[in-house]
């Protein structure tokens, strides 16, 4: 009678030291927060009406501003009214991770087409999504109202109101905020110039060729 042997054949184990780990661990976390595009809570930003410009701030401090377009129809955050509305919110939903420039988005979905900036006779949503939850009273109804920070193809408008109610961006630089931003971060909009805020003079202070947009 023979007796057949079954032998399991078993990879060596690798010790990995505790610390080891732990760097493993945070390499991870941050490739992660790169690639996902997840953002820095730390961050937040206030954007100008007069202006026409966005703040980027971490923990306060300033970064770097961007061109924006809002509401050619005014402010306020009344339902219906195309209207960009005013005061303090959040990043409540980042769409468009890893779209390319371009890529049009409708009902917040990629329809699989990509167009060129300033594409005649054509103005939808591109390139990334922002879409913001109000904090206040006054604009508790802006998620509600699909209000978003987004990319435009129509770039020769950015610097002037021209929106239908959300915040215009180019693509390049909805981009660029899209890694900057995390779900929570704070937003502000306000109706005066970024110079009527602490971090607002900072930036101009050391930036010299800072300016407000024209005639404001």
């Amino acid at each position: 009678m023979t007796t057949i042997m079954n032998i399991t054949h078993r990879a060596p184990m690798i010790h990995v030291p505790s610390y080891g780990l732990f760097w493993i661990a945070a390499i991870a976390a941050v490739l992660c927060l790169t690639s996902c595009g997840q953002g820095d809570p730390r961050n937040g930003v206030i954007i100008s009406v007069k202006d026409q410009k966005m703040l980027l701030v971490h923990n306060g401090a300033p970064v770097k501003t961007y061109g924006v377009s809002t509401s050619k129809f005014g402010l306020g955050s009344r339902r219906g009214s195309l209207h960009t509305p005013l005061g303090r919110m959040e990043v409540a939903r980042k769409i468009g991770s890893g779209a390319p420039s371009g890529a049009v988005f409708k009902s917040r979905r990629r329809t699989g087409e990509v167009i060129k900036v300033n594409a005649p006779g054509r103005d939808p949503i591109v390139s990334r999504i922002i879409w913001l939850r109000g904090k206040q009273s006054r604009n508790r109804n802006t998620y509600a109202r699909y209000i978003y920070i987004h990319g435009t193809p129509e770039e020769r408008n950015i610097g002037h109101p021209a929106s239908y109610g959300c915040i215009r961006m180019k693509s390049r630089d909805i981009i660029d905020l899209y890694r900057q931003l995390a779900i929570g971060s704070g937003v502000n909009i306000i109706r005066r110039s970024l110079m009527h805020t602490n971090a607002g003079r900072d930036y101009a202070a050391r930036n010299e060729s800072y300016l407000p947009a024209a005639g404001n």
